[in-house]
């Protein structure tokens, strides 16, 4: 439900939903940096008392900043809001009324102004209000992120790229997004997009960062045709593009179920890396195709990172306090170096990822239950866990691609 509200000099608006959970989450979600990503926006950092700050960002490039006015758990949450490009602060009043069937919450938004300069904000107001109540009643009650489910995909894995990258690829830019794979039966294999391939365009839109990809593709849904310009090379090319829908897998909401099934993923990623490795020598596991690419044990390595990395976002997400990045980051060669220093042998790196993977299997075992009762939050780790392994079976083929550039150097 929404509505208009004025008064002298001054506009308001009033948005309403009945959400089926008890006004304490809903408070938290509020009040909680982390909760506030998995319903409202992109990025956030917040103090919640009163004068302590609250700043959202969105990877459309909008952001607020303000700070809480007022907190009265589990019923009022106020804070000030000066959005990017409005004219003057405006103030958001968050009521949460218990009722027979959930809770209502009613958010009224206030002080705009009137004229040319309010109008645009009034309105993208209002709808932003209406879009966010509907992701946050279903984060709460079913766990879904809206702008994850309904996003559609091209299905690719991303690398690094940067300057010297871009120097020894032969691309004559250095911003866009270099692919990693492309996953099978989804829209960039089928559109001929392979490893490498740099894009740097949707509808002519540019493509600067993984930010600036996902909301090129919140405008759109799954069969939608799009055209993608890339490089492959010093070569500019484009090709039409079928967006693939989402592939999200079933959620299982018992902890204790759910590493299990992660458990036998991890043994038959395990099972393949053995198997790959069995007649692979030292030197060939450690030769580089090229300067700028890594070695199969430096990409076993980055397998052994990426479980670290996803160990400590599940620990974020359970404690609800999670790091602000700008963007995914590229990966520290002198981070694989020092791995693959510590852990010299292929011997030696296939039982750290096994470790690490058994690792990763015990914490989503001894999840706390506080964490598994975020629905939101507990959806986020359990997708995350459950995502189809194709980060694993393109770094696989990196392998096999780097053993047999040395083999094919050896005369193999």
């Amino acid at each position: 439900m929404t509505r208009q509200l004025s008064g002298p000099g001054a506009q308001a608006i009033s948005v309403s939903r009945l959400v089926d959970a008890p006004p304490a989450q809903i408070y938290y979600a509020f009040t909680n940096s982390s909760c506030l990503r998995e319903w409202l926006c992109d990025a956030s950092q917040i103090a919640p008392h009163p004068g302590g700050r609250l700043y959202l960002a969105w990877n459309s490039g909008f952001y607020t900043s303000g700070e809480y006015t007022r907190l009265e758990p589990p019923a009022r949450v106020a804070f000030s809001w000066r959005g990017r490009g409005e004219p003057a602060e405006t103030q958001v009043l968050v009521t949460l009324a218990s009722q027979e069937h959930g809770t209502l919450v009613t958010i009224e938004h206030a002080g705009f102004g009137t004229g040319a300069d309010w109008e645009k904000a009034t309105e993208e107001s209002r709808a932003g209000w209406q879009k966010g109540l509907e992701s946050l009643a279903s984060v709460l009650e079913t766990g879904e992120d809206l702008r994850i489910t309904r996003r559609p995909m091209m299905g690719i894995g991303l690398s690094d790229f940067n300057e010297e990258i871009a120097r020894q690829a032969g691309v004559p830019v250095s911003s866009g997004i270099r692919l990693d794979s492309a996953a099978p039966g989804m829209g960039a294999e089928a559109a001929g997009l392979q490893q490498g391939d740099v894009l740097v365009e949707i509808d002519d839109q540019p493509i600067t960062d993984f930010a600036s990809l996902t909301n090129i593709l919140q405008g759109h849904l799954a069969g939608d045709r799009v055209m993608v310009g890339y490089y492959r090379g010093p070569e500019r090319r484009s090709v039409s593009m079928e967006l693939s829908r989402r592939l999200l897998p079933t959620v299982i909401w018992d902890p204790v179920e759910l590493s299990r099934a992660v458990a036998s993923r991890y043994a038959e990623a395990s099972q393949a890396l053995r198997s790959f490795f069995a007649d692979v020598s030292e030197a060939e596991a450690s030769h580089r195709p090229a300067a700028a690419e890594w070695s199969a044990k430096e990409v076993l390595a980055h397998l052994i990172h990426s479980e670290r990395g996803f160990q400590d976002n599940v620990g974020e997400i359970a404690t609800g306090a999670e790091s602000v990045y700008d963007d995914y980051g590229e990966n520290l060669l002198a981070r694989v170096e020092a791995t693959v220093a510590v852990y010299p042998t292929i011997a030696d790196l296939l039982a750290a990822y096994e470790r690490s993977t058994a690792e990763t299997v015990a914490l989503l075992a001894h999840l706390p239950e506080e964490a598994t009762r975020r629905k939101s939050s507990y959806w986020r780790v359990a997708t995350n866990a459950l995502e189809s392994p194709f980060h694993f079976t393109g770094h696989l083929a990196q392998m096999r691609t780097a053993v047999e550039s040395a083999r094919q150097g050896a005369g193999r």
